[in-house]
């Protein structure tokens, strides 16, 4: 079979750059490789051709001698061992190491770990809003080393394995795959004394204090982020984010429902019958409202306004208060006395002055069949 023109096997100009070359054999690589086309013999003879093109094209000397003297300027063993499949490796090796751990010669830049610090805040600050200082750990560059990781008077080597890539090539099958180098981690150098204050890290933990900014009406699992606040990055890479995550401790009178607020309001046996005007509190101060007579234990009287304005909120919720009737305890002779001579008097027109206390019973009775 006659040699075919080494340009014309991969389709491109005589003047075509090594990338334009490179990406020629690609794509006829892929098309006609044997693992692809199984006991197809023109494909794999279409692939020992593209191959024999691509080595003698990306070699500058045999691609000059090529262009100079044709078939006669290389030698033919050099077009490579028709059987071999080194070429379609090396062609690929870019595109799985970036894949796999980043192009050669790049050192490893990361930027820092983002923190999270947990703050604990009152509920009348989360809805007033506040301004507070924390204490937090962080790493930070050592200053014995200056960040280096070497030893004072030393400094980090060339790491051999790598040869200061970062990166090492492993070989599976007919693809040459990059991956971080086991000894540097990617780094590229080697320390051979370490700093003793850092372990050869680079950094050491400390603590820094920051202050926090809380807005007026946020809610208790709501976070703050404070940009480069995180820990330092590797490599000159930038630091991380800190997140402040808050949390509302348990108020003695209020619960907060997003911007709503609930209390419960005990009353007395004879406010709740007789009505009248009570105090209740509210986080500007304290209100008063009106309770109707015969008001029952549960009913809901709701403030408008009397509540949290949430952060993404343009109004302020409500303030919802929980009627309790409290039953009276620790009683005298005298109020047992008057308490017996009322039930008497209510019981002789139940139906009167306890509705549902007698619509319970006879519920009941009608269960049972009486």
């Amino acid at each position: 079979m006659a040699k075919r023109d080494y340009y014309e096997v991969l389709g491109v100009k005589r003047d075509a750059s090594a990338d334009e070359i490179k990406k020629a054999y690609r794509k006829l690589a892929m098309k006609h490789h044997p693992d692809r086309n199984p006991d197809d013999k023109a494909a794999e003879e279409k692939f020992k051709e593209a191959k024999a093109a691509y080595e003698i094209l990306t070699d500058a000397d045999k691609r000059a001698a090529y262009d100079q003297y044709g078939f006669a300027g290389v030698d033919a063993s050099a077009a490579g061992g028709a059987e071999g499949f080194g070429g379609f490796a090396d062609a690929f090796s870019d595109i799985f190491g970036d894949i796999f751990g980043g192009a050669r010669g790049r050192s490893n830049v990361y930027r820092g770990a983002d923190l999270r610090y947990d703050l604990e805040i009152t509920l009348e600050d989360a809805a007033r809003g506040t301004q507070t200082r924390i204490r937090i750990p962080t790493m930070e560059p050592c200053e014995a080393c200056h960040g280096s990781g070497a030893r004072k008077g030393t400094e980090p080597k060339t790491c051999p394995t790598c040869g200061g890539a970062g990166q090492v090539r492993i070989q599976q099958g007919f693809f040459s795959i990059q991956q971080t180098c086991p000894r540097c981690h990617g780094s590229g150098r080697f320390i051979a004394d370490p700093c003793p204050t850092c372990r050869g890290s680079g950094r050491v933990k400390q603590h820094k204090t920051l202050s926090v900014n809380i807005p007026a009406g946020i809610d208790d699992g709501d976070r703050i982020r404070l940009a480069g606040e995180g820990e330092h990055g590797v490599g000159g890479g930038p630091p991380g984010d800190l997140y402040v995550q808050l949390h509302t401790k348990a108020h003695p009178v209020f619960q907060r429902d997003h911007d709503d607020l609930h209390c419960e309001m005990p009353i007395s046996f004879t406010a709740a019958a007789l009505g009248g005007e009570i105090e209740i509190p509210t986080l500007d101060g304290a209100a008063r409202i009106r309770v109707p007579a015969e008001t029952q234990s549960g009913k809901v009287f709701r403030l408008r306004g009397k509540g949290i304005r949430g952060v993404r909120s343009h109004v302020a919720g409500d303030l919802h208060c929980h009627v309790v009737v409290e039953t009276p305890v620790d009683l005298t002779e005298r109020q047992k006395e008057l308490l017996r001579e009322f039930d008497e008097l209510s019981r002789s027109d139940a139906g009167r002055h306890n509705p549902r206390a007698k619509s319970w019973m006879d519920k009941v009775r009608e269960f049972f069949g009486g």
